[in-house]
């Protein structure tokens, strides 16, 4: 799995290419940020012309698939219209949910609000459904997944807004900016507050796997992205501490 340029490759044939992309980075253009750097650009240069088929949010980690053909950007495209991609994220949250799973029905506008939230709206909103499972809590934080069942801008943000949840370091939905700190969450820390670097100071939501069917071969495929540095160490950290593993069997 070479590095490169904000993104690893996790696989690649003559038809499609399925990348773990870093947060910051966009995965197509973008009408409020035109000089943000971009997965597909930066990929196009190993890959040649590439068909985005999805997105994920800029400040979002994980799995990301493109066409490579024009043709199995049209299979992919209609898998994800008709609702047969399987996509599965991992948050970590501010607070404590009380429910163990979470079945969210709520209409969804994107840019409804002066800062391009996506908001909840009956009349103007389009279907937006996901599931959440809470893991556990670790210390002032749980653990989350989510099943997007569609696949609205900021779709997993908003729905958990509306729940009374926000991400860790989410600037557009949580307000709470506050780093992840091993200081703060390990009683008997004696390291220099001073020299502490946060181990997550960005949004802490990975997109973690993926599950369609092969646009060529037809066979149904599964790809996983590992976590990026900061959220592994975050999560073996609250791991040790509390005994909450995403990852864990």
């Amino acid at each position: 799995m070479a590095k490169n340029n904000g993104y690893t490759t996790i696989y690649s044939d003559d038809d499609i290419v399925v990348l773990n992309k870093q947060s910051g980075i966009l995965i197509a253009a973008d009408r409020y940020d035109e000089n943000a750097p971009r997965l597909d650009l930066l990929a196009q240069e190993e890959f040649g012309k590439l068909y985005a088929v999805h997105r994920i949010d800029k400040d979002t980690s994980g799995v990301i698939v493109y066409a490579r053909t024009a043709e199995a950007h049209k299979k992919l495209s209609e898998q994800f219209e008709k609702r047969l991609v399987h996509k599965t994220y991992h948050a970590l949250v501010y607070g404590h949910p009380l429910w163990q799973d979470l079945h969210v029905d709520l209409s969804l506008q994107p840019d409804g609000d002066a800062r391009h939230r996506t908001v909840v709206s009956k009349k103007y909103g389009k279907p937006s459904v996901t599931d959440f499972i809470n893991l556990g809590s670790c210390g002032p934080y749980s653990w989350i997944i989510a099943k997007p069942l569609t696949g609205r801008t900021h779709q997993i943000r908003a729905h958990l807004a509306a729940n009374g949840f926000s991400i860790v370091c989410d600037p557009l939905y949580g307000g709470n900016q506050k780093p992840v700190r091993l200081s703060e969450i390990k009683r008997k820390w004696n390291g220099d507050e001073d020299e502490e670097r946060p181990l997550l100071s960005r949004l802490a939501l990975h997109a973690y796997k993926i599950e369609f069917t092969h646009p060529v071969s037809g066979q149904q495929v599964s790809y996983t992205a590992p976590y990026p540095k900061d959220m592994e160490a975050t999560r073996k950290q609250l791991a040790k501490l509390f005994n909450v593993d995403p990852l864990g069997e």
